[in-house]
């Protein structure tokens, strides 16, 4: 008797076993249709942050293509507040794994908040299945052009200079720029004072104005106020040069040492979405990725496009997270024993 027939066997005298062994047969026959149907809706892309940053642009870009290529409309919804882009993050993450809900993420709310918030319930990696990374930036140091700096080294030397009168923006408390200020405040040892903005386009319109001097900002949003005179750039935080500003130096030919420090964009689903579902949104996300007009399109932001599995996804984000913690560490940037209102808490 083969080992097919003893477990039919088995079955038939134990009705319950026989009862389980189907209802299992029909849960993966249904998911498996529903699967191959999906998408059959219109999927919202949760951005954590308020429209017009470099999270922003870019979610709209691939929205726009994958509407083509899943044959679907992309919402694009933007939903703002909390340190880290905690509302954003708790909305995608308490909607149903089942694709049709994405989180359009980026270091700040995916890698960075879980190191500066320790005490708070808050992992991503346990609510978030990655699907994709979609692009990689510099980050790029500018300042307000009336500033008497017009290198890193000026910048360094004017901040000793006048310790405690330069201001430098960010687009909040726990974010990317935020953590890379304080980096360049305690390498360079400097007296250097963070506000924090709601959102990139008002502290940049801020820095511009001049009420703060000096920010870290990805080139999708600041090249054409650097192209427009509004605002110096000082260098970017890659090891070489971007195309989009070829003129300005890295930041290690500033002297900095391995001063990196890119921007990237990544979708992810809540946790629980079926392995079929995530598989055919990152084929479609690659497709997309592939395409003339979106790597042009990218290249424009300052932006690169990466092309890879989940796994890559995730084995990328689990990497900077572990760079960023080091870096919250080197720079003393930790709310230690803070849970702001709207962090995921786990179910």
């Amino acid at each position: 008797m083969t080992a097919r027939s003893r477990l039919w066997l088995r079955a038939t005298r134990a009705p319950g076993l026989l009862l389980g062994f189907a209802v299992a047969l029909c849960v993966v026959a249904e998911s498996t249709a529903f699967a191959e149907k999906f998408p059959s809706h219109p999927i919202r892309i949760i951005v954590p942050f308020e429209p017009g940053g470099s999270t922003d642009v870019i979610a709209h870009l691939i929205a726009d293509r994958l509407a083509t290529t899943l044959g679907q409309h992309l919402v694009v919804e933007n939903h703002p507040g909390g340190d880290a882009g905690a509302v954003g993050l708790k909305v995608a993450a308490d909607a149903a794994p089942d694709g049709y809900t994405l989180l359009f993420g980026s270091p700040s709310p995916l890698a960075i908040g879980p190191t500066i918030y320790p005490h708070a319930d808050y992992d991503p990696a346990k609510r978030f299945a990655p699907v994709a990374l979609i692009a990689t930036s510099p980050q790029v140091l500018v300042v307000n052009p009336h500033l008497p700096a017009k290198s890193v080294h000026d910048f360094v030397a004017y901040a000793k200079a006048n310790p405690g009168k330069i201001k430098f923006a960010s687009p909040g408390f726990g974010t990317e720029p935020h953590l890379l200020g304080e980096l360049l405040k305690a390498t360079a040892g400097i007296n250097i004072v963070h506000v924090p903005y709601k959102a990139s386009t008002r502290a940049i319109a801020d820095l511009a104005a001049g009420h703060v001097q000096m920010l870290f900002d990805g080139p999708a949003v600041i090249a054409p106020q650097i192209a427009a005179g509004r605002l110096r750039a000082l260098a970017v935080a890659s090891e070489a040069r971007t195309p989009l500003i070829a003129e300005v130096p890295t930041m290690i030919e500033s002297g900095f040492g391995r001063f990196i420090a890119n921007y990237w964009a990544a979708v992810a689903a809540p946790s629980g979405t079926p392995d079929k579902i995530v598989g055919r949104l990152n084929a479609a996300i690659n497709d997309a990725l592939r395409t003339s007009d979106v790597q042009a399109a990218l290249a424009k932001l300052g932006a690169d496009a990466k092309i890879g599995s989940p796994q890559d996804a995730a084995t990328f984000i689990a990497a900077e997270s572990a760079k960023w913690a080091v870096v919250a560490k080197a720079a003393g940037v930790k709310a230690a024993g803070v849970t702001p209102t709207g962090l995921i808490a786990d179910p």
